[in-house]
């Protein structure tokens, strides 16, 4: 194999983990703050990817109504993340973590019937906007456009989250809450209202990450589980809760399912698990694990 070839896989790596990581970032923020993992994380991705569908359309017109749709199907699923907290979540952050697996599995299921009723079971594909359309040649390469929108994208948007949790007073009360509620709420802090930002915040940050990747694949039914459990195995291996080892996972995870994929490219997808035991193995707390996690 040349080494174009190579280096082809890896950057197509770099770019899968991006998407990864813009799906993941929303997952590990609400379990960093509230301890929960929401099985129903993908299919409210998925909702992000049809409400920018429904926006857009098949053919986007313009970069700006590309964002502005992705920016639409933020705030539409961060709303529906409102009602999920107060109709759900809320009533599961002191319960045995079983309960919260089988309600937010429960709510899967309904968020699956109601797209099937209200968009149906048709296959769809995306245009991306005007702009982001064609492919750079570097050397023997050919990059496509969107791809390394993407990876600006997810770039900046890990940045952002990094900046707004580490450098800003709002995170410092977020990580706070996450490390001991008690003893925030009897310092001032307002607990519960905080509690529900961040489940806004990290539903938001599903459904924008919805409109941002909707000309990355197909638009159907099954969209919102295929990024589920890649997301799932970034937030385990970065560390749980953690935005920084997730984006650092993210990439590895891309990365070795492309390679992977050329190396052994008769047991498709066997690499990133064989990746993920080996973790597990060496690394039980994750990569970059969050301050005050214990083995």
């Amino acid at each position: 194999m040349q080494l174009f070839e190579w280096l082809f896989a890896a950057y197509n790596g770099i770019a899968t983990g991006m998407a990864i990581f813009l799906v993941a970032a929303g997952l590990t923020w609400i379990f960093g703050i509230l301890k929960i993992l929401n099985m129903a994380h993908g299919h409210f991705f998925m909702i992000g990817v049809y409400v920018a569908f429904s926006i857009i359309g098949r053919h986007t017109e313009s970069l700006g109504s590309y964002l502005m749709g992705a920016v639409a199907a933020g705030a539409v699923v961060g709303f529906l993340g409102y009602v999920t907290d107060r109709l759900i979540l809320q009533r599961l952050r002191h319960v045995d973590y079983h309960y919260v697996l089988i309600g937010t599995f429960a709510l899967l299921l309904c968020i699956e019937g109601g797209v099937r009723l209200l968009w149906g079971g048709d296959v769809h594909t995306v245009d991306p906007p005007p702009v982001l359309k064609g492919a750079v040649q570097v050397g023997q390469m050919f990059i496509p456009k969107f791809t390394i929108f993407v990876i600006a994208a997810g770039v900046v948007v890990f940045l952002l989250l990094d900046f707004v949790i580490h450098r800003t007073r709002a995170g410092k009360l977020m990580q706070a809450v996450a490390s001991d509620p008690w003893m925030s709420s009897m310092l001032g802090v307002n607990v519960p209202a905080l509690l529900r930002i961040s489940v806004v915040a990290s539903f938001a940050l599903a459904g924008f990450a919805g409109g941002l990747l909707l000309p990355l694949q197909a638009v159907d039914l099954t969209v919102g589980g295929s990024y589920l459990l890649l997301s799932f195995f970034a937030v385990i291996i970065g560390g749980l809760g953690s935005v920084r080892g997730a984006f650092v996972a993210s990439l590895l995870l891309g990365v070795v399912q492309n390679l992977g994929n050329v190396v052994l490219s008769n047991v498709p997808g066997l690499a990133i698990y064989v990746a993920l035991t080996a973790f597990l193995i060496f690394w039980p707390n994750g990569l970059v694990p969050p301050k005050g996690a214990h083995a």
